[in-house]
């Protein structure tokens, strides 16, 4: 594989040197995988860190619903989940004995996501241990999200979150353009860009479409099938590409819209009212959540994956569709939307109904058919996320992170 074009895209600037296992703690308030790539980025690395011989803990303040069969202490799974309960925010005794063991004893320890008062408390706990972390805001200082809820993001900053990312090791982004939105929130601080880590075991045996035609007839009602995976949000643009569906079809496209996923409460009904104002309810079609070699199959029974996004950090989907050869439409406002397009099977476009209808006559027109192009780009995919290579970068910024706390040490 070509390690290089991946560290050419992703890679920071850290030394590549031999060193020994090391105690490593990902520390993330959920880890249930349905909520989206945060739990999901981090459970896949801790998983790869565990593999690679690091002892690897994981601290929550909610274990609930973990991906069955993970987090034994068998195999190449972390050794132990220490759920500290939902309290676990201004005291240090609210971590109990052993998390707080767990915090000391860590060479390194790694946040995931940037609102949550139970970041504030590790992040806290670990400068008054001398233990490094490293935070990772999964595209949350992006500027899309900080103009949400503006003034109590801002305030969560001025109070203590600047503080937590200015004396992290490294604040890590996925993404080049994720870093220059957010580094203004943070500029005395250390950024670094690394891809999310993924697991491409489910990729490199494809079922093939026959599975999902035969377990949904959805799949057969139109000559062409345009899926939008992942949360159902009104930040991922559902109601945009239905108004784009309908586009299409007046444009004489038999098209439709399969959608994998369940939508966010209070946003169902707004779908249904967007679908019945421009009369595309017969040919919306929600499968639900599904998983497995069956969203495989899904995907590649599409032909093309479609999300009109406000913002995306990195963006799982893009990666698993291009991994089935399934072409992908989606917006500039996505962070790795310049990476996409060097797979060559992505069109980007403006995040609006007309843009994205063209997008996807684009798509149809140049990549879908195109089977050596769709070849090319799940090859890159393979390249550019290689879990070993994007495993060794973050192993790289572990062992740096780590340094720095040797250095403090022997300046004392």
């Amino acid at each position: 594989m070509n390690q290089c074009l991946a560290r050419d895209l992703f890679a920071p600037n850290f030394c590549n040197t031999h060193h020994t296992a090391m105690r490593i703690v990902q520390a993330i308030t959920n880890l249930n995988a349905k909520l989206g790539g945060t739990a999901r980025a981090a459970i896949d690395l801790a998983t790869a860190m565990a593999a690679r011989g690091h002892q690897v803990d994981v601290l929550t303040s909610r274990s609930a619903e973990l991906p069955s069969g993970w987090g034994t202490a068998v195999g190449s799974n972390p050794r132990n989940i220490v759920d500290t309960g939902p309290d676990a925010l201004l005291l240090s005794r609210s971590f109990g004995s052993e998390g707080l063991e767990v915090i000391r004893n860590a060479d390194v320890v790694h946040l995931h996501a940037m609102w949550e008062l139970f970041n504030i408390r590790v992040a806290a706990l670990c400068r008054s241990l001398g233990v490094p972390y490293i935070s990772t805001p999964h595209g949350m200082l992006d500027d899309w999200s900080m103009a949400q809820k503006t003034w109590k993001k801002r305030s969560h900053l001025f109070t203590r979150g600047a503080l937590m990312l200015e004396r992290a090791a490294y604040v890590h982004c996925t993404a080049r353009a994720e870093l220059a939105q957010s580094k203004k929130w943070f500029p005395n601080g250390r950024g670094t860009v690394i891809a999310n880590l993924m697991d491409l075991t489910p990729y490199e045996q494809l079922p093939g479409p026959e599975l999902a035609r035969a377990k949904f007839p959805q799949l057969s009602t139109t000559k062409v099938r345009l899926i939008f995976l992942g949360r159902v949000t009104p930040k991922k643009g559902l109601d945009v590409l239905i108004r784009a569906l309908a586009l299409l079809r007046a444009d004489s496209l038999d098209a439709s819209i399969i959608v994998v996923g369940n939508p966010d409460a209070g946003y169902s009904a707004s779908l249904q009212s967007c679908a019945r104002e421009v009369g595309m309810q017969e040919y919306v079609h929600y499968l639900g959540h599904i998983d497995g070699a069956l969203k495989v199959s899904v995907v590649e029974a599409c032909d093309l994956l479609v999300i009109p996004s406000s913002q995306e950090n990195f963006g799982f989907v893009f990666y698993e569709a291009l991994a089935c050869r399934t072409p992908i439409v989606t917006t500039n406002l996505v962070d790795t939307h310049t990476e996409l397009r060097e797979s060559g099977a992505a069109t980007i476009v403006d995040r609006s109904s007309e843009c994205i209808a063209e997008g996807v006559r684009e798509g149809l027109r140049v990549h879908a058919p195109n089977f050596a192009c769709r070849e090319a780009a799940r090859g890159w995919v393979f390249r550019i996320c290689d879990p070993t290579v994007v495993a060794m970068q973050f192993e790289r910024m572990y062992v740096s992170a780590r340094g720095m706390r040797t250095l403090e040490e022997s300046s004392r």
